[in-house]
Protein backbone atom coordinates (compact mmCIF):
# COMPACT_ATOMS: atom_id res chain seq x y z
CA UNK A 1 0.00 0.00 0.00
CA UNK A 2 1.24 3.31 -1.09
CA UNK A 3 0.33 6.60 0.91
CA UNK A 4 0.71 10.32 -0.87
CA UNK A 5 0.56 13.07 -0.14
CA UNK A 6 -1.41 14.69 -2.53
CA UNK A 7 -1.01 18.56 -1.26
CA UNK A 8 2.58 18.06 -2.25
CA UNK A 9 1.76 17.80 -5.89
CA UNK A 10 -0.37 21.58 -5.90
CA UNK A 11 2.72 23.01 -3.68
CA UNK A 12 5.48 21.43 -6.25
CA UNK A 13 2.97 22.52 -9.07
CA UNK A 14 2.60 25.89 -8.00
CA UNK A 15 6.28 26.66 -6.66
CA UNK A 16 7.23 25.87 -10.59
CA UNK A 17 4.74 28.13 -12.38
CA UNK A 18 5.67 31.05 -9.76
CA UNK A 19 9.71 30.43 -10.45
CA UNK A 20 8.77 30.12 -14.04
CA UNK A 21 7.09 33.47 -14.21
CA UNK A 22 9.72 35.70 -11.93
CA UNK A 23 12.29 33.73 -14.93
CA UNK A 24 9.89 35.32 -17.81
CA UNK A 25 9.15 38.34 -16.27
CA UNK A 26 12.80 38.96 -15.75
CA UNK A 27 13.34 39.12 -11.95
CA UNK A 28 15.96 36.95 -11.20
CA UNK A 29 17.57 39.78 -10.40
CA UNK A 30 15.27 40.45 -7.13
CA UNK A 31 14.42 37.15 -6.61
CA UNK A 32 16.80 34.25 -7.04
CA UNK A 33 15.35 30.84 -8.87
CA UNK A 34 17.94 28.50 -8.69
CA UNK A 35 17.39 25.22 -7.50
CA UNK A 36 17.95 25.22 -4.07
CA UNK A 37 15.58 28.38 -3.46
CA UNK A 38 12.85 26.27 -5.23
CA UNK A 39 13.01 23.39 -2.92
CA UNK A 40 13.27 25.65 0.37
CA UNK A 41 10.55 27.96 -0.93
CA UNK A 42 8.60 24.22 -1.49
CA UNK A 43 9.56 23.17 2.12
CA UNK A 44 8.64 26.33 3.67
CA UNK A 45 5.00 26.16 2.19
CA UNK A 46 4.47 22.69 2.74
CA UNK A 47 5.44 23.21 6.68
CA UNK A 48 2.73 25.36 6.63
CA UNK A 49 -0.26 23.82 5.14
CA UNK A 50 -2.50 21.01 5.08
CA UNK A 51 -1.43 17.56 4.64
CA UNK A 52 -4.15 15.24 2.37
CA UNK A 53 -3.19 11.82 2.39
CA UNK A 54 -4.69 9.65 -0.78
CA UNK A 55 -4.57 5.96 -0.85
CA UNK A 56 -6.38 4.52 -3.90
CA UNK A 57 -7.78 6.46 -7.10
CA UNK A 58 -11.01 6.99 -5.22
CA UNK A 59 -8.86 9.71 -3.35
CA UNK A 60 -7.30 11.60 -6.34
CA UNK A 61 -11.23 11.53 -7.50
CA UNK A 62 -12.64 12.97 -4.39
CA UNK A 63 -9.75 15.77 -4.07
CA UNK A 64 -10.11 16.46 -7.60
CA UNK A 65 -14.20 16.52 -7.80
CA UNK A 66 -13.63 19.50 -4.60
CA UNK A 67 -13.14 22.31 -7.00
CA UNK A 68 -13.94 24.80 -4.85
CA UNK A 69 -11.43 24.04 -1.36
CA UNK A 70 -9.21 22.96 -3.80
CA UNK A 71 -9.40 26.51 -5.38
CA UNK A 72 -8.99 28.38 -2.39
CA UNK A 73 -6.27 26.56 -1.31
CA UNK A 74 -4.22 27.05 -4.47
CA UNK A 75 -4.85 30.73 -3.64
CA UNK A 76 -3.34 30.37 -0.30
CA UNK A 77 -0.31 28.34 -1.35
CA UNK A 78 0.32 31.02 -3.89
CA UNK A 79 0.38 33.63 -0.98
CA UNK A 80 3.01 31.54 0.76
CA UNK A 81 4.93 30.79 -1.61
CA UNK A 82 6.01 34.64 -2.20
CA UNK A 83 6.11 35.17 1.92
CA UNK A 84 8.52 32.15 1.58
CA UNK A 85 10.38 33.61 -1.77
CA UNK A 86 11.13 36.62 0.48
CA UNK A 87 11.73 35.60 3.47
CA UNK A 88 14.38 32.74 1.84
CA UNK A 89 15.70 35.50 -0.68
CA UNK A 90 16.87 37.26 2.68
CA UNK A 91 18.61 33.91 4.30
CA UNK A 92 20.34 32.09 1.50
CA UNK A 93 21.75 29.28 2.58
CA UNK A 94 25.55 29.94 2.05
CA UNK A 95 26.79 26.46 1.21
CA UNK A 96 25.28 26.49 -2.42
CA UNK A 97 26.46 27.97 -5.83
CA UNK A 98 22.82 30.10 -6.51
CA UNK A 99 23.83 30.76 -9.82
CA UNK A 100 24.26 26.96 -11.04
CA UNK A 101 24.65 23.65 -9.50
CA UNK A 102 27.24 22.67 -7.35
CA UNK A 103 28.41 20.05 -9.65
CA UNK A 104 28.24 17.41 -6.54
CA UNK A 105 24.84 16.99 -7.34
CA UNK A 106 26.03 15.37 -10.95
CA UNK A 107 28.38 13.23 -9.21
CA UNK A 108 26.50 9.84 -10.24
CA UNK A 109 23.46 10.16 -12.70
CA UNK A 110 23.44 6.91 -14.87
CA UNK A 111 22.18 3.85 -13.79
CA UNK A 112 25.69 2.00 -13.01
CA UNK A 113 26.94 -0.09 -10.35
CA UNK A 114 27.22 2.53 -6.66
CA UNK A 115 28.34 1.97 -3.08
CA UNK A 116 25.43 4.20 -1.49
CA UNK A 117 26.95 5.30 1.56
CA UNK A 118 25.07 6.27 3.96
CA UNK A 119 23.77 9.48 6.18
CA UNK A 120 25.75 9.45 9.07
CA UNK A 121 24.69 10.90 12.25
CA UNK A 122 26.42 11.55 15.90
CA UNK A 123 26.85 13.62 18.35
CA UNK A 124 29.57 15.74 20.08
CA UNK A 125 29.77 16.95 23.67
CA UNK A 126 31.54 18.63 26.18
CA UNK A 127 33.50 15.74 28.11
CA UNK A 128 34.00 17.85 31.06
CA UNK A 129 30.12 18.55 31.80
CA UNK A 130 28.65 16.51 29.35
CA UNK A 131 27.12 19.65 27.73
CA UNK A 132 26.29 19.47 24.24
CA UNK A 133 28.72 21.79 22.03
CA UNK A 134 27.81 24.34 19.53
CA UNK A 135 29.45 26.76 17.07
CA UNK A 136 32.14 23.90 16.21
CA UNK A 137 33.07 22.54 12.60
CA UNK A 138 33.29 18.63 12.19
CA UNK A 139 34.93 17.66 9.44
CA UNK A 140 34.35 14.15 7.60
CA UNK A 141 37.13 12.64 5.99
CA UNK A 142 38.00 9.69 3.82
CA UNK A 143 41.65 8.59 2.54
CA UNK A 144 42.60 12.04 4.83
CA UNK A 145 40.60 14.11 2.53
CA UNK A 146 37.12 15.83 3.42
CA UNK A 147 34.70 13.60 2.06
CA UNK A 148 32.36 15.76 -0.72
CA UNK A 149 29.13 15.54 -0.31
CA UNK A 150 25.49 14.22 -1.47
CA UNK A 151 25.12 18.22 -2.47
CA UNK A 152 24.78 21.57 -1.75
CA UNK A 153 22.53 21.45 1.03
CA UNK A 154 25.01 18.82 3.23
CA UNK A 155 28.18 20.48 4.43
CA UNK A 156 31.28 19.57 5.36
CA UNK A 157 33.01 20.44 7.60
CA UNK A 158 29.55 20.51 9.35
CA UNK A 159 29.15 23.09 11.86
CA UNK A 160 26.99 22.33 15.20
CA UNK A 161 24.86 25.36 16.04
CA UNK A 162 22.90 25.64 19.82
CA UNK A 163 19.10 24.18 18.65
CA UNK A 164 20.37 20.76 17.23
CA UNK A 165 21.89 19.11 20.54
CA UNK A 166 25.19 18.61 19.51
CA UNK A 167 24.07 16.80 16.61
CA UNK A 168 25.92 16.23 13.35
CA UNK A 169 24.93 14.84 9.89
CA UNK A 170 26.75 13.87 6.42
CA UNK A 171 25.74 12.28 3.05
CA UNK A 172 28.68 11.35 1.18
CA UNK A 173 28.17 11.37 -2.61
CA UNK A 174 28.20 7.85 -3.78
CA UNK A 175 31.19 5.97 -4.80
CA UNK A 176 31.25 4.10 -7.95
CA UNK A 177 31.43 0.30 -8.19
CA UNK A 178 32.19 -2.57 -10.91
CA UNK A 179 29.76 -4.49 -10.22
CA UNK A 180 26.38 -4.81 -8.28
CA UNK A 181 26.00 -6.73 -4.70
CA UNK A 182 29.73 -6.40 -4.08
CA UNK A 183 30.28 -5.42 -0.56
CA UNK A 184 33.35 -3.25 0.61
CA UNK A 185 33.99 -1.34 3.86
CA UNK A 186 34.95 2.36 4.30
CA UNK A 187 37.11 3.51 6.67
CA UNK A 188 36.13 7.02 7.28
CA UNK A 189 37.40 9.27 10.35
CA UNK A 190 35.83 12.47 12.24
CA UNK A 191 38.17 15.10 13.24
CA UNK A 192 37.52 18.11 14.63
CA UNK A 193 39.34 20.96 16.31
CA UNK A 194 37.84 23.81 18.92
CA UNK A 195 39.72 26.48 21.09
CA UNK A 196 39.76 25.02 24.90
CA UNK A 197 39.69 21.46 23.36
CA UNK A 198 41.94 19.00 22.44
CA UNK A 199 41.78 17.74 18.75
CA UNK A 200 39.55 14.71 18.22
CA UNK A 201 40.10 12.04 15.88
CA UNK A 202 37.17 9.49 15.58
CA UNK A 203 38.00 6.26 13.06
CA UNK A 204 35.13 4.17 11.65
CA UNK A 205 33.90 1.96 9.37
CA UNK A 206 30.94 1.18 7.09
CA UNK A 207 30.08 -1.78 5.02
CA UNK A 208 28.25 -1.14 2.20
CA UNK A 209 27.00 -3.45 -0.75
CA UNK A 210 26.76 -2.03 -4.25
CA UNK A 211 23.44 -1.64 -5.48
CA UNK A 212 22.03 -0.27 -9.64
CA UNK A 213 21.81 3.82 -9.28
CA UNK A 214 21.99 6.23 -6.91
CA UNK A 215 19.85 6.72 -4.03
CA UNK A 216 18.33 9.98 -3.98
CA UNK A 217 15.81 10.21 -1.14
CA UNK A 218 16.65 10.26 1.94
CA UNK A 219 15.69 7.36 4.17
CA UNK A 220 16.02 7.00 8.10
CA UNK A 221 16.72 3.38 7.22
CA UNK A 222 20.10 4.36 5.56
CA UNK A 223 21.67 6.06 8.65
CA UNK A 224 24.33 5.04 10.26
CA UNK A 225 24.71 6.12 14.03
CA UNK A 226 27.52 7.03 15.45
CA UNK A 227 28.57 6.35 19.21
CA UNK A 228 28.58 10.02 20.82
CA UNK A 229 31.89 11.62 21.38
CA UNK A 230 33.26 13.70 23.67
CA UNK A 231 35.95 16.70 23.82
CA UNK A 232 37.96 17.19 26.52
CA UNK A 233 40.28 20.25 27.85
CA UNK A 234 44.17 20.25 27.55
CA UNK A 235 45.93 17.82 30.10
CA UNK A 236 41.80 16.18 30.79
CA UNK A 237 41.58 12.17 30.11
CA UNK A 238 38.35 10.46 29.23
CA UNK A 239 36.97 8.32 31.71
Amino acid sequence: MEIHNSTEDIVFAKVAEVFAAIEKEGLPAKFCTCSQCQLDTACYVLNRVEPQYIISHRGVARAEGEANKRQQKEADIAGLIYEGLRRINHNQRPNFDHDRSTGQDKVVTEKTPIFNIPTIVGRLFNGANFAPLSDIQVALRWNSCLMLMKNGNWQNPYTIIEKVQGTYTFWPIPIPAEKVDTQKIFEFSIHVEAPDFEPLNHHFQIPVTSELGSTDSYSIDRTFKLPDLYMFPPGDEED
